[in-house]
């Protein structure tokens, strides 16, 4: 596109491709011409942009959410008009929402969908601490970095959306997203920090599970879920995740606020006693639950024994500490009893649930997201037709059998879609980079999941491949698979040390080297002839078609020993030095006054010998004296 095509706003942010489009914004891919770097613009559209007291609102809180400087927060740098609507410049997140990343990928590790808890969290917390209360928490308002950091956004309009100091019309109120709502979010109650951190649990609840805790037909009837309804625990679905992580979900998403974590940075250190492996608060609060509902149990069948009706006699007094040593019996027997109770209806539960699988409410959602919903819970499907219904073409408009019910792993849910499901030609993004496909195939409505392969034909990040083909007509939002090239990919340099140069050249000939070399050096430690060392060295990891060069030894370096006979001792040895030779020195007396005192008498190996670098160099050297006597020193080579 033309420079003079391109719309600028503000005469600064040059606006590019757009990259998300909601109800009351689109957001675009910009670069700010002053500053020379890609930002996010969010604009209104027109609709908002008329209402001037919505502006007012989006003004102000535009400025507010810029003041939330936070590693985990997506940063606001202007607000702006042009052409009569408004937008924000944002800092520009080169990565996939959460909720993209959850499409892509189903269910997170535990230990990655802590952290990225832990991080919305903190960004949380700070916010909470200046007095602003999030009110929309969600994966699509959770954006991850190219190095996998979590940032949240949407703070500045959430705030302005629902703020209770001023009216807002009708239209221009929001409440949030009915399936992440908290229970006093859904009855219009007011809300406060742990409202935030509700949401927040259903969040790490779909990140650990690959599914939100409640669905329905209608935001209204998900909003009923969240108020009268307990969540299945997320150790139902997914049966080795953590108790920990279990715990702490369960906790986030209590009913009751006062129940829920007080603040994010509670929330954060059970996250790090996980993270740890420490016993959390939240599994120690679980534990009290359910020795609380056990000792309840306990009582109430202890109310039901029956009790004499007579006042005992005097002449039966006496036997009161018996009488009470039986109850006691009695009570702990009712305990051990009610123990092996519970612990045969686990093991039952356990035994039905390996063969039994509870049928998911898919009603209202699209074929193709209910499709794989029962397939994850390995369901088969089949669908049939509904040409006279007036629901929007490829919903499911009822399911047989009906949410709830109780049936075998494998059997066969029949799901009734109104009227033909939307078809789209995939389009092809052969040869494209992995972030320009990614935009084509959202532009068309469908979702996509990345393979990295070797392709030495391609630069690293273009895509290689795709599955369906070009022109392949799908359902709207089924997935297409593109195979990205990660070039011709990396291989590590193996351990050649001691090999023959033969031998040492064919293995990485059979890896996809080129061989340089070889190089010979000199060796004390490695025979003639064979590998002392690779450059790059072993161990590392190249691209396959890079040169590996072969350093190879020649051998010991030998040297010829000087002639140091009639030398001063201290001159021999810094001679033998001097060539790279080590010495000992061992003394004889000579008679006083002898010229023969302080010098070399002989030495071993004698001048011209070739030795090795590093030899010793034995020296006899004359002292004066009338006794013979000797010693000896040793003095090595720099």
């Amino acid at each position: 596109m033309a420079d003079e095509d391109l719309r600028v706003l503000g005469g600064r942010y040059e606006i590019h491709n757009r990259l998300a489009r909601g109800g009351m914004a689109q957001v675009y891919l910009a670069t700010d011409r002053m500053l020379d770097r890609p930002v996010a613009v969010k604009e209104l559209v027109p609709e908002f942009a008329a209402d001037p007291t919505f502006v007012e609102r989006f003004r102000r809180e535009a400025q507010a959410a810029a003041s939330l400087a936070h590693a985990n927060i997506v940063g606001v740098y202007d607000w702006g008009a042009h052409d009569g609507t408004y937008f924000i410049v944002m800092e520009y997140i080169d990565g996939p929402s959460l909720s993209q990343v959850i499409r892509r990928d189903g269910a997170l590790h535990p230990r990655r969908a802590a952290e990225i808890t832990s991080e919305v969290a903190a960004a949380l917390g700070f916010a909470h601490a200046r007095g602003i209360v999030h009110r929309d928490v969600k994966p699509g308002n959770v954006l991850l970095t190219a190095s996998g950091d979590a940032k949240v956004t949407d703070f500045g309009i959430a705030r302005a959306l629902s703020s209770v100091d001023e009216d807002l019309t009708q239209t221009g109120s929001v409440m949030g997203t009915a399936t992440y709502f908290s229970p006093e979010q859904a009855q219009g109650l007011p809300v406060d920090p742990r409202s935030d951190l509700y949401s927040l649990g259903v969040v790490f609840y779909e990140m650990a599970t690959g599914r939100t805790p409640f669905t329905g037909n209608s935001p209204l009837a998900i909003a009923y879920k969240h108020v009268q309804d307990e969540p299945p625990a997320p150790n139902t679905i997914i049966p080795d995740l953590p108790d920990p992580v279990n715990a702490i979900i369960m906790k986030l998403l209590r009913k009751d606020p006062a129940e829920r974590y007080a603040t994010a940075e509670e929330l954060r250190a059970d996250l790090a006693r996980y993270a740890r492996g420490e016993p959390t608060n939240a599994e120690r609060d679980m534990t009290a639950l359910m020795v609380g509902a056990l000792a309840v149990t306990a009582a109430a069948a202890a109310a039901t024994t029956v009790q004499p009706s007579v006042e005992p006699q005097p002449e039966e007094l006496e036997e009161d500490e018996p009488t009470k040593s039986r109850t006691a019996w009695f009570l702990a027997g009712l305990f051990v009893l009610l123990a092996l109770l519970a612990g045969f209806l686990f093991w039952l539960a356990n035994d039905l649930s390996e063969s039994q699988v509870t049928v998911p409410d898919v009603i209202g959602l699209k074929v193709v997201d209910a499709r794989e919903t029962l397939e994850q819970d390995d369901f088969k499907v089949e669908v049939v037709d509904d040409p006279e219904s007036d629901v929007e073409p490829g919903r499911v408009t009822d399911q047989d059998p009906r949410e709830g019910t109780e049936t075998d792993k494998g059997s066969t849910v029949v799901l009734t879609v109104s009227g033909e499901p939307e078809l789209v030609a995939v389009p092809d993004i052969s040869n494209m980079p992995e972030a320009e496909a990614q935009r084509i195939l959202a532009e068309v409505g469908l979702r996509w999941t990345v393979e990295s392969i070797e392709d030495p034909d391609r630069e690293p990040g273009i895509v290689s491949g795709q599955d369906p083909p070009p022109g392949t007509e799908v359902e709207v939002d089924s997935s297409v698979k593109m195979f990205v090239s990660k070039g011709a990919g990396e291989e590590t340099v193996p351990d050649l040390t001691g090999s023959t140069l033969a031998s040492a050249q064919s293995e990485l000939q059979r890896l996809g080297f080129l061989v340089g070399g070889p190089i010979e050096e000199s060796s004390s430690s490695v025979s003639s002839g064979r590998v002392i060392r690779t450059d790059p060295s072993a161990g590392s990891s190249v691209a396959k078609g890079s040169t590996v060069t072969v350093v190879v030894s020649s051998g010991s370096q030998t040297v010829s020993v000087p002639d140091v006979r009639n030398q001063e001792e201290a001159t021999a040895v810094q001679t033998l030095s001097n060539s790279g030779l080590k010495s000992t020195v061992t003394t004889q007396t000579v008679p006083p006054g002898d010229p023969a005192v302080g010098r070399v008498l002989s030495q071993n190996p004698t001048g011209g010998t070739n030795v090795t670098v590093g030899s010793t160099v034995k020296l006899l050297v004359g002292v004066a004296g009338s006794t013979t006597s000797s010693s000896s020193t040793t003095t090595s080579s720099p």
